[in-house]
């Protein structure tokens, strides 16, 4: 099968009404282009695994494996170059529970943890929900690119009572890729006034062809010991049900710590197809996951396209080489009706279009000018919903 007819297969339409998905759960005639998991069909590997799985007929309690262990490290070495030890791999049901156990196994209550918004608003959820206090640090958006304010960060980090920053990497939802430079600069000042890092990485499979994501830990060996990497084939392999994540941690006295946590808080047992599904991904899913890249690719590059030439003034596409997400600056739309933020053209677009969006102020205050649009789907849903889009830009105008 030559390439054309791979990434064909991903535009064959999935029917996934009737299965209780939390993003196809709308109205009929609505398109849902917000939460973040995918159309597509996972790959036939992980498929295949779990129906021989299933021809089993049994379904009790599941060990980890060593062979799961393996998988991981040999993913991280064949596509990333970093040597993992597979005894330094921890299953956790999910990043979300791995993170929100870190950070009551490694802060205390009203300790601080800082965030970089505008970032997924769940870290929020895992510091608040647990007693802790957020620590913004918010991230400079200029002339449409996103950077880091490092006399901030440095700030915010000296603080005493700050213990965890909690870093997005790639970011979520800008897609922006951190350079080694910048990576190697957070973990230079984390180290230097003795904060540990959770790096949730759990998008860096999805990248623009040609780019490699960096992982935090693999920058250096200060960054490798001041560090826990969270991360999981739920985004990339569109395996979020399936509940199987883990983190990897080199120092044994932070690992010892979050092995620990995470086994109080009861999140590191499998269910039956968690251990089969990651081996599956991790082995023989990579060629898939290529070609999964091209198609995000290609339909990040036909939005932007389409934004540019027919609505510069109102609607741009933050240029990102990470995930399936499309972070769109609504800025001249706002400014022309007068709005302070996008919340009400979210609304605006649902009620008018069908099309639903995630709305970027539930990332940070600094995020609230944007629109959050997934375009993990088929060619002719995004079609549909950058002509819902423009369709709605317009309509808007004369509100």
């Amino acid at each position: 099968m030559d390439i054309d007819e791979r990434i064909a297969q991903f535009d064959s339409p999935v029917d996934r009404t009737g299965i209780f998905s939390m993003k196809w759960d709308v109205a009929d005639g609505e398109l849902p282009m917000w939460v973040a998991d995918m159309d597509f069909r996972t790959a036939p590997a992980i498929s295949e695994a779990l129906t021989e799985r299933v021809g089993n007929g049994t379904f009790g309690y599941t060990d980890v494996p060593r062979e799961w262990n393996e998988a991981v490290a040999d993913w991280w070495l064949r596509r990333y170059g970093v040597t993992v030890d597979p005894e330094h791999v921890v299953f956790t049901t999910g990043v979300i529970p791995a993170i929100s156990s870190l950070v009551r196994s490694l802060t205390n209550v009203a300790e601080k943890v800082v965030l970089q918004p505008p970032v997924y608003n769940i870290f929020t959820n895992s510091i608040v929900n647990n007693g802790r206090r957020v620590l913004c640090n918010p991230l400079r958006y200029e002339h449409g690119a996103y950077s880091m304010d490092f006399d901030d960060l440095e700030h915010k980090l000296a603080d005493p009572l700050t213990r965890l920053m909690i870093l997005c990497n790639p970011q979520n939802p800008s897609g922006n890729v951190w350079s080694d430079g910048d990576l190697a600069r957070v973990g230079e000042l984390c180290a230097k006034h003795h904060v540990t890092v959770v790096s949730d990485e759990v998008h860096g499979d999805i990248v623009r062809p040609g780019v490699t994501h960096m992982p935090f830990a693999a920058v250096n060996e200060l960054n490798r010991s001041i560090c826990v990497t969270c991360s999981s084939p739920s985004k990339a392999f569109n395996v979020a049900g399936l509940q199987s994540a883990y983190f990897i941690c080199d120092d044994d006295g932070l690992r010892a710590r979050a092995v620990r946590g995470v086994n109080t808080d009861e999140v590191a047992e499998p269910n039956d197809f968690a251990v089969f599904s990651t081996i599956a991904a991790y082995t023989d899913g990579g060629a898939w996951l290529d070609d999964l890249c091209r198609v995000v690719q290609r339909n990040k590059d036909y939005v932007s396209a389409q934004l540019d030439e027919h609505a510069h003034d109102m609607l741009h596409m933050v240029a990102s080489d990470s995930t399936y997400l499309a972070w769109i600056d609504c800025s001249g739309l706002l400014d022309r009706v007068g709005d302070a933020n996008a919340e009400r053209f979210c609304g605006f677009l649902r009620s008018h279009t069908g099309l639903v969006l995630s709305y970027g102020g539930i990332y940070g205050e600094n995020g609230s000018r944007f629109v959050r649009m997934n375009l993990g789907t088929r060619a002719d849903l995004v079609i549909d919903g950058t002509a819902r889009l423009l369709a709605g830009a317009a309509a808007y105008l004369g509100n």
